[in-house]
């Protein structure tokens, strides 16, 4: 079912400040940007190896990535697994009673179908499912 760690989720209040680290200090390659409108969010992935690292910069105050940093600080937001079917996935997850914030997939990065595990399930980490 699950593949693999395809990214893990960073919040960030800039991504343009946070890219001089990633890229500058430790020569990672940015693979990419992207605002997602609905989620309120601009992204950026960094590569490391065969793993993302998406950096969050929230687009609009109410967003969830604003009302995390608000919370929580800059950090990690959240881990993504790669699965080859989200579907299924969710439907196991769901008959295992496993809280989902997400209970069908929705659009995310690159294409991707994502939806999120809540983290009362999960040891209080986020996890996001997503599947090219």
């Amino acid at each position: 079912m699950i593949e693999k760690i395809d990214h893990i989720g960073i919040a960030v209040n800039s991504i343009e400040e946070r890219l001089r680290f990633f890229k500058d200090m430790l020569s990672l390659e940015l693979a990419g940007t992207e605002e997602i409108n609905d989620q309120k969010v601009k992204v950026a992935f960094v590569k490391v190896g065969d793993v993302n690292i998406e950096l969050l910069e929230p687009t609009d105050p109410a967003s969830p990535i604003a009302k995390f940093i608000a919370k929580k600080g800059e950090g990690i937001h959240h881990i993504a697994l790669k699965t080859n079917n989200i579907s299924e996935t969710l439907k196991h997850l769901n008959e295992n009673n496993i809280t989902l914030i997400d209970s069908a997939p929705r659009q995310g990065a690159h294409g991707k179908k994502i939806a999120f595990i809540h983290p009362k399930s999960t040891g209080g980490v986020l996890i996001e499912l997503c599947q090219e």
